[in-house]
């Protein structure tokens, strides 16, 4: 008999993987939030050593334009595990989000949505628990098969199903995979990136802010 996995906390990866699919199927698929939003969030990871930084920043969603970010930093609590990433980043996003004195409409979170192999990546793990509208946008494409592109965008297809969609924002550029996280429909997320990009940009504002907001806080970190 195999030895049973586990990692901090006395969370089994048996028992991750359990927690995962269940929250998979609480996850919405539909516009459930103010729509056009008025402000738009974005939420990224960064790691120093045994120290994770959470993220967030608010952005108004007509001029683009910062209205404040803030930061967390907390002690790791799960390894990384292929598949099991949101049980690594959950926390110093979650954290994040909910120390934050500012409410966004939805959050773009820099992770996999419904584009994930077990349907429930960062993403969508954040906005169910959460219970907050939340949008995946992902720089690398986790699984599925692109279907033929029409413009800007070819539909991401896995297990027979539509699970996201690779969006080209740049000519120059590879694509970023756009998938619901929680309480917005795909078509709505693909609109909403679009317009939070600026111009020349690869990446929407809300994530390309709350990147380079975790980035220097780590680096801070790191100089100590």
């Amino acid at each position: 008999m195999s030895r049973r996995r586990e990692v901090p906390g006395k969370l089994s990866i048996e028992r991750a993987r359990r927690a995962q699919l269940l929250l998979a199927t609480m996850v919405v698929e539909r516009d459930e939030f103010r729509n056009p939003p008025e402000v738009v969030a974005g939420v990224d990871v960064s790691y120093a050593g045994n120290k994770a930084v959470g993220a967030v920043v608010f952005v108004d969603y007509r001029t683009l334009e910062l209205i404040k970010y803030s930061t967390v930093v907390v002690d790791i609590k799960f390894p990384y595990v292929p598949t099991l990433l949101a049980f690594r980043e959950f926390y110093p996003m979650a954290k994040a989000i909910v120390s934050a004195r500012e409410v966004a409409d939805i959050y773009m979170i820099d992770a996999q949505g419904r584009l994930h192999p077990y349907g429930l990546g960062a993403a969508s793990h954040v906005g169910v628990v959460l219970d907050i509208a939340t949008i995946g946008v992902a720089k690398r494409l986790l699984c599925g098969k692109v279907r033929e592109r029409t413009n800007d965008v070819a539909y991401v297809e896995f297990d027979n199903k539509i699970v996201g969609a690779a969006l080209w924002t740049r000519r120059s550029s590879k694509p970023i995979y756009v998938s619901v996280g929680n309480k917005v429909s795909l078509e709505t997320a693909i609109k909403i990136v679009k317009h939070t990009t600026a111009k020349g940009r690869k990446l929407p504002e809300p994530i390309r802010l709350a990147h380079a907001v975790a980035t220097k806080k780590r680096n801070s970190l790191a100089r100590r």
